[in-house]
């Protein structure tokens, strides 16, 4: 019996009807967009965006100075975190030594705690402004993984979307067909012919 039931929309029998043969292929189109269309969508785009954020970074990189600063005032102290989580950045005035051999005083971006004296990494312009570092490796394969999960979970909505929309059309039009066959039938129901 199971096996007559399953796949009954796909063989010929009487109760079949063509909203039934719509419902089910356009099931079979959205399991495979599911399981192979929004993956694939998710790690195009991604690699997309890994690249495309690799050459951001390697630019940034290229227009940019790293110098190594002297810390010139404490920076605030953490905060004690039960999570283990990495102290949050401060901007605190920091001296170093420009590329053309110049010395300059600016801000420098170090973690919460830094002393005065310690050394820092200072990213600069080409106005030798103190500048936000370039993003690290570990930011370019976030940004691309949160890329590729939006676009997968992009695919996913638009495929359900469409889903649902094609069975609230089958289901009404199926709804019509089932009025319009007992308005030939319903008259006759019940009557017993001799």
């Amino acid at each position: 019996m199971r096996g007559r039931l399953f796949g009954w929309r796909w063989r010929r029998n009487p109760l079949r009807r063509r909203s039934d043969v719509v419902e089910a292929w356009t099931v079979l189109i959205v399991l495979i967009l599911l399981v192979v269309g929004a993956p694939a969508a998710g790690f195009l785009v991604g690699r997309w965006a890994h690249g495309d954020a690799r050459a951001h970074a390697a630019a940034l990189r290229a227009e940019r100075d790293l110098v190594t600063a002297v810390v010139v005032e404490n920076a605030p102290a953490a905060a004690p975190s039960a999570y283990g989580d990495k102290p949050p950045m401060h901007w605190v005035r920091a001296r170093w030594t420009e590329p053309d051999g110049g010395s300059r005083t600016g801000e420098a971006r170090v973690p919460a705690g830094t002393k005065r004296g310690d050394r820092a990494d200072v990213w600069l312009d080409a106005a030798g402004h103190s500048v936000q570092a370039p993003p690290t490796n570990t930011a370019i394969w976030q940004h691309a993984l949160s890329l590729g999960t939006c676009a997968t979970a992009g695919v996913v909505g638009i495929v359900l979307a469409g889903h649902f929309t094609v069975r609230h059309v089958t289901i009404r039009r199926r709804l019509t067909e089932w009025e319009q066959e007992w308005a030939r039938t319903g008259p006759d129901w019940g009557h017993h012919r001799a």
